[in-house]
């Protein structure tokens, strides 16, 4: 046994030399490396001059996750659409969409923040009944009524579907173009702004 107490004090002072100089069985204490930044709110949306608070949570290469809110670069890819402050602070500006980026040294992440008519009541999509020929276009626009009774105009900002793409697409200026078709079709095109969805135009498509 007179082994014992040698080994003891090894030990000893072995583990008092970890916990003075950061030493353990894995090596020096290193700070974890930065890989990825989250941004959120993930679908982001906001109304005309009004503000959201946006959020940067940082990843780790060990695993764990730090909130760096205040502590990265924030920027808009538009700044007549959304604003951000220092602080991660968006201001929606106009209708329509902008990139909200969050950046720490090399790392970024970001997400499209959406940005809605105050006080939009309604949607309305003209011309409501056109009727095109295979591979023509037709474009549509979309004017928005907000409360109090006056109007803006949403064609170059809402969100454009067409129900029936095999007969008719639109794009996101809402410029729909008709397909190949052998026989009459029909397809319904909205426009959205935030939760507000137009009453549907109807769009003819002859061969």
């Amino acid at each position: 046994m007179p082994i014992a107490k040698p080994k003891l004090l090894f030990c000893l002072i072995t583990s008092l030399f970890c916990l003075t100089f950061g030493v353990g069985c894995r090596g020096f204490f290193v700070n974890p490396t930065l890989t990825t930044i989250t941004v959120g709110p993930a679908t982001p949306s906001v109304q005309q001059g009004s503000t959201l608070q946006m959020t940067a949570t940082g990843t780790f290469d060990d695993g764990s996750k730090k909130t760096l809110t205040g502590n990265v670069t924030w920027s808009t890819s538009d700044v007549a659409t959304a604003t951000v402050s220092s602080s991660g602070v968006v201001t929606g500006v106009a209708p329509g969409t902008a990139t909200i980026t969050a950046t720490s040294g090399t790392v970024s992440g970001s997400t499209t923040v959406t940005v809605t008519v105050a006080n939009l009541v309604s949607i309305a999509v003209s011309p409501t009944n056109p009727s095109i020929k295979q591979g023509a276009t037709q474009q549509f626009t979309a004017i928005g009524t907000i409360q109090g009774g006056g109007t803006v105009d949403l064609t170059t900002s809402a969100t454009w579907n067409s129900s029936n793409p095999t007969a008719a697409t639109i794009d996101a200026n809402g410029l729909a173009t008709a397909q190949s078709v052998t026989v009459t079709q029909t397809t319904n095109i909205t426009a959205t702004s935030g939760s507000i969805v137009s009453t549907a135009a109807v769009l003819t498509v002859n061969p």
